[in-house]
């Protein structure tokens, strides 16, 4: 007799391996993510504050006469306050299901800890991306107005979506150190301390670079190659910081056994290390040369182009703006006499490029006869104090003797600087140091600043409130004795039909 043995199947072994993520799923998680971080109310009024700011802004910065290396460095400051917006969203995030006590419902989902990590740190990304958007329609703006010259850095673009990277990949790694939600409004208190402490007192020391945004206030605008900012390495180093933070997340969610995130830590780590290096090295030997060159001999630069009796020299990347300069040039000249309004003229482009960014000293005036100074800035002020410059050149033959200038000829300079502005008691204002429009005072000039006196200013006065052509008629007809050297206010004003001004008559 035969007896049939039936074995039980055995039972399958347990699985011990945490779960594969799958990428389908934490893609819809990131953009629901996504969706739920740019509609919540700090990232929301955030977005709103920054554009509004930034629209606001740009239509009147610079003057309407942007230099593009100085326009990138201005889209730098604004995302810093959508990043720390994104900070405390992306935390509030990672910590909803602790919030709502969730957690449990979530181990047995297939989706593991670190892939929704994952997910929040891509939700982090098209916040970034947005900000990405933002910067280069600011900067998009600049370049597109009329006046805009020079050149842009990419790296220094950068910095505004890499800041917001960096502080909402912090947000989500301290969501997964600390589980206490007052813990991300506490390191935006503890970061905005650090930002005054760095900026107060490192000075121009490398520790500033450690920070998101490095903004370096720019008293003079400099040529694209001699700016010395270290902005490709700044980059590489928030890059950097950025993933590290992102990869020491995803790590401490549960992904440490997986060799991507150890790999990208690792990578991420020399990264940052790397930049670190980079943009703590002082100014390139080559840059600092050049600055001297620019600085010193800058006519070995200059590009130079005639437009009638003058010749405008700039460097390269000013010459386009050489048009607007001829016009204000053009303006002046109408209303001289003599030979002034076709003797020669030479309009050179000057800088002071060896003490960098934030140098703040006055050109010396040229010795050259017929030769003019301008600056790197244009627009606003900047053109009265050319006109001014351009005048006394007309009147006095050169920029030194302008500088020396404290008689009656004070007065047919500013007339010839001003009488052809739109609003010239206004420029007036704006090119004395106390903004008066009467009384003796300081006037700023492109390089020696120039005196004033009270019945300067009185008879300046009295002649602009006239109608220019008949005073112009008038300087013409006299400009012999009007521009002779030592001639007295009193006598400019009997020649031009005025009475004697009652004002003090001595310079300061």
């Amino acid at each position: 007799m035969t007896t049939a043995t039936t074995t039980a199947p055995a039972a399958p072994a347990p699985v011990t391996s945490p779960p594969a993520a799958s990428w389908a799923a934490v893609s819809a998680l990131a953009r629901f993510e996504t969706g739920r971080l740019l509609t919540r109310v700090p990232v929301l009024v955030a977005l709103a504050v920054y554009v509004a700011w930034t629209v606001w802004r740009t239509r009147v910065s610079f003057d309407g006469f942007p230099a593009l290396q100085d326009a990138d460095r201005a889209t730098q400051g604004g995302p810093l306050l959508v990043g720390l917006a994104v900070l405390l969203s992306a935390n509030q995030a990672v910590l909803r299901s602790r919030r709502h006590d969730t957690d449990r419902h979530l181990s047995v989902l297939v989706l593991p800890r670190w892939g929704r990590t994952v997910a929040h740190l891509l939700s982090v990304g098209a916040a970034a991306l947005v900000v990405a958007v933002c910067v280069g329609g600011q900067f998009a703006w600049e370049a597109l107005k009329p006046g805009a010259v020079g050149h842009g850095s990419p790296a220094e673009l950068l910095v505004g979506p890499l800041s917001v990277l960096l502080l909402g990949g912090f947000g989500v790694l301290l969501a997964r150190l600390v589980g206490a939600p007052f813990a991300a409004p506490l390191l935006i208190v503890v970061l905005l301390f650090l930002a005054t402490f760095l900026t107060g007192f490192s000075g121009d020391g490398w520790t500033r670079w450690l920070m998101p945004s490095v903004g370096t206030y720019s008293v003079v605008t400099l040529p694209s190659d001699l700016i010395g900012r270290p902005a490709a390495w700044h980059a590489l180093y928030l890059g950097g910081f950025a993933l590290t933070l992102m990869a020491a997340a995803v790590l401490l969610s549960g992904g440490a056994r997986l060799r991507t995130a150890q790999a990208t830590v690792a990578a991420a780590v020399a990264l940052t290390l790397v930049g670190v290096v980079g943009q703590s090295r002082d100014v390139p030997e080559e840059i600092t040369e050049a600055r001297v060159r620019a600085s010193v001999t800058p006519e070995k630069l200059h590009t130079c182009v005639e437009r009638g009796a003058t010749t405008y020299c700039a460097f390269p990347e000013w010459v386009p703006r050489t048009d607007d300069w001829a016009g204000a040039v053009d303006d002046v000249r109408a209303l001289a006499g003599g030979d002034a309004q076709d003797r020669p003229l030479v309009v050179r482009q000057r800088v002071e490029a060896r003490y960098g960014l934030d140098a703040d000293t006055i050109l010396a005036p040229l010795t050259r006869p017929g030769d003019v100074t301008v600056g790197t800035a244009w627009g606003g002020n900047r053109v009265p104090e050319f006109t001014i410059a351009v005048a006394g050149v007309l009147v006095t033959g050169s920029e030194d003797t302008v500088a020396e200038l404290c008689d009656g000829r004070m007065v047919t300079v500013m007339w010839l600087a001003l009488a052809g502005r739109p609003d010239p008691v206004a420029d007036l204002r704006r090119v004395r140091i106390d903004d008066s429009d009467t009384g003796s005072a300081i006037v700023v000039s492109q390089t020696e600043p120039l005196r004033m006196t009270a019945a300067h200013t009185e008879l300046l006065r009295e002649l602009l409130e006239l109608p220019r052509e008949k005073t112009a008629a008038k300087v013409k007809a006299a400009w012999a004795e009007l521009t002779a050297p030592k001639v007295t206010t009193d006598r400019v004003a009997r020649v031009l039909g005025l009475e004697k001004p009652e004002g003090e008559d001595e310079c300061l």
